[in-house]
């Protein structure tokens, strides 16, 4: 198994399940490639997903002295944050429930073989 480390980018306020759409969009690409890719995408999510590579190229970058070029995307996941609750006014004086999501985002990246 090759060199790989990880970053882990907590309680963003974006549903997970947007952030899965961009998330699958660059796994197992090249870390300079998926930056790229994620610069021009439209959707919001795109930037704590580059942020998080970002955060994991440089931690290999600093303990193993290897650069972007040499890694590519190995694993990243979209995970369940805490939920903000929130109530709107309903009809006839009830409370419709509002659930704000969030999400952790985890990137592995890894040394090419």
């Amino acid at each position: 198994m090759g060199i790989e480390a990880r970053a882990v980018i907590k309680y963003v306020h974006i549903s997970p399940r947007k952030v899965r759409r961009v998330a699958d969009m660059v796994r197992g690409q090249g870390v300079n490639e998926a930056l790229t890719y994620l610069k021009f995408l439209p959707q919001g999510a795109a930037r704590p997903v580059a942020k998080a590579i970002k955060s994991a190229a440089a931690n290999v970058e600093d303990v193993h002295g290897l650069s972007a070029d040499e890694l590519y995307i190995a694993r990243i996941t979209a995970d369940d944050g805490p939920r903000l609750k929130r109530f709107r006014a309903g009809p006839r004086g009830r409370a419709k429930p509002i659930l704000k999501r969030s999400a952790h985002i985890t990137v592995v990246v890894s040394e090419w073989e």
